[in-house]
């Protein structure tokens, strides 16, 4: 693990935002970009967690390119470990989570700081398509946000936050860091909201801290994405979701809702992500049994 640049003084930071990346240097300057801009540039720092890009030193430039921002080095251990070892080199008691192909609104990072300074454990901000013309990048952004649910009564209250959004104490992360198992993404923010919410803690929903998710999606790589997710949400069930059952029928009924509403590409992009999701999870399962025999 190699980790680049001295802290500056401590005194002045509010926040922590950690940005885990692997080979995608265009959409990292692109956040980091976003991130100086931000209302509170000078109370956060940035910590970028290589996870094993293969130009590591065209990483190392764009992050020396910004004065606030330093990189934490790793070998590709996948986004779980990256946002782990991100927390750690962490020196800010609040810390804020995004990933490289997103870009947050200009107050993302005050709103959500903000939101944990009156006392939110976990606070989730709203994420949408950042690639509108993208029918296939809208498809996936439908599925994503179906699974932000309110909970109960407190409709500020949600049960789950994508990791691209959200902000945390360094406490509650200490106290449930992300399962490492988890290899790649797909399923691991799943399993760390469910723990959380077994924990005690709860998610807070702030729908102004708005981040831009610039998917470049096209039809096979939103299937392999989809497959992905489907492997992801086995291990989440099987590791995290302590026996979670499947989603109802009219969760799956107002997600295919949803997705026609944005257009008839989209809705059937949203059907076909169904298969591919099943595909995943039965894929899994067989490489467990294998695993087993």
């Amino acid at each position: 693990m190699a980790s680049d640049r001295e802290p500056g003084d401590r005194d002045v930071l509010v926040a922590t935002v950690v940005i885990p990346t692997r080979d995608r240097q265009a959409a990292l300057g692109a956040v980091l970009a976003a991130i100086s801009a931000q209302t509170i540039a000078s109370a956060l720092e940035v910590v970028v967690v290589d996870d094993g890009s293969q130009d590591e030193e065209q990483v190392n430039e764009i992050v020396r390119s910004q004065p606030r921002a330093r990189r934490i080095r790793i070998d590709a251990s996948g986004p779980s470990v990256a946002r782990n070892v991100g927390a750690e080199h962490a020196r800010a008691e609040l810390l804020l989570f995004t990933d490289d192909d997103c870009l947050p609104a200009s107050d993302w990072a005050e709103r959500l700081t903000n939101e944990l300074r009156e006392g939110a454990d976990v606070v989730a901000g709203a994420t949408v398509n950042g690639a509108p013309e993208n029918r296939v990048a809208e498809a996936s952004q439908v599925i994503a946000n179906s699974l932000v649910v309110r909970r109960g009564s407190d409709s500020r209250l949600v049960s789950f936050a994508p990791s691209n959004n959200l902000g945390c104490r360094a406490d509650v992360l200490r106290s449930v860091p992300f399962e490492t198992s988890f290899d790649r993404a797909g399923g691991e923010d799943r399993d760390w909201c469910a723990r959380l919410v077994r924990a005690g803690f709860g998610i807070q929903y702030e729908p102004q801290a708005l981040v831009r998710h610039v998917q470049n999606l096209g039809l096979a790589s939103f299937w392999r994405q989809q497959v992905r997710y489907g492997r992801g949400a086995y291990r989440f069930r099987l590791l995290g979701g302590q026996g979670a059952p499947l989603e109802r029928p009219s969760f799956y009924l107002q997600l295919l809702s949803t997705g026609a509403r944005r257009g008839a590409r989209v809705g059937l992009l949203v059907a076909v992500a169904q298969v591919a999701t099943a595909v995943g999870f039965g894929l899994e399962a067989g490489a467990r049994a294998r695993r087993r025999d």
